[in-house]
């Protein structure tokens, strides 16, 4: 049976539920390709933001690997236009999806690293206000790593002063690593995060939701479903975003913490 389109969050402010998910192109713990097993997992959710990585196909032509149509209809979430391809979802499989609103601006990064990365700054007018929503999946490399984090907060800081989500798999599962320290001046302290891999029996905190201003990102939980368990390797991660909170500190140009 599948899944009915989740509601609308119930919060009548400026607050929305935001959501990471590294969907494995789609496979599951079982080796299956099921896109329709991502899109529940999504409704369950029931976010009004997600970033999603891995969701293109990886070689030749990157197109998108979950059915747009069934994802409006099963969870109330479109993407954004941040494809460079008709058929694609995303930018080097990170795509962006929304409930409600609109792009206002869109830029695409190329990581620097040994292997294909990159990263989405996707600006947006949500029902509550302004949001850059940033969504990326650094790689696999040590020494890659740092490096990418820098292009992604120089980037930021070139961008006007709004609230601002850092949301994806940074593949760094080191409290202390260099890459996680570099993000602490803008984001705050980006070492704690709930296990998210692997999906069947988590140990490692690869993903993150960190947020600029302080406050904005009030609580960061781990989906923990029997259906997200099977449905990639990694479990979602959700948070409560408050776009009201620091409303002061946006006077400070978002610069000046980076």
């Amino acid at each position: 049976m599948p899944a009915q389109p989740a509601p609308a969050v119930e919060n009548p402010g400026s607050g929305i539920l935001a959501a990471s998910y590294n969907v494995h192109k789609c496979v599951g713990a079982d080796g299956r390709f099921r896109p329709d097993r991502v899109a529940a997992v999504l409704a369950e959710i029931g976010a009004d933001l997600v970033a999603l990585q891995e969701a293109d196909r990886r070689f030749g032509r990157r197109t998108g690997l979950i059915d747009i149509a069934a994802l409006k209809r099963e969870t109330g979430l479109v993407p954004l236009p941040v494809s460079d391809i008709p058929d694609g979802l995303g930018w080097h499989g990170n795509a962006v999806l929304v409930r409600e609103g609109s792009l206002t601006r869109v830029r695409r990064l190329t990581l620097p690293g040994a292997e294909p990365r990159g990263a989405v700054l996707a600006e947006s007018r949500l029902p509550g206000g302004p949001i850059r929503a940033v969504a990326a999946h650094l790689g696999l490399l040590r020494r890659c790593r740092a490096r990418q984090v820098a292009m992604i907060l120089e980037a930021i800081a070139e961008g006007e002063t709004m609230p601002t989500l850092l949301l994806g798999d940074l593949n760094e599962w080191r409290p202390r690593a260099e890459p996680l320290r570099r993000l602490e001046p803008v984001f705050g302290p980006a070492r704690f995060s709930p296990a998210s891999f692997p999906a069947r029996l988590p140990v490692l905190a690869l993903d993150r939701i960190l947020g600029w201003p302080h406050g904005v990102v009030e609580r960061v939980e781990v989906h923990d479903t029997p259906l997200a368990r099977i449905a990639s390797d990694h479990l979602p991660l959700k948070a409560r975003i408050n776009l009201s909170a620091g409303a002061q500190m946006l006077e400070e140009p978002l610069a000046a913490a980076a």
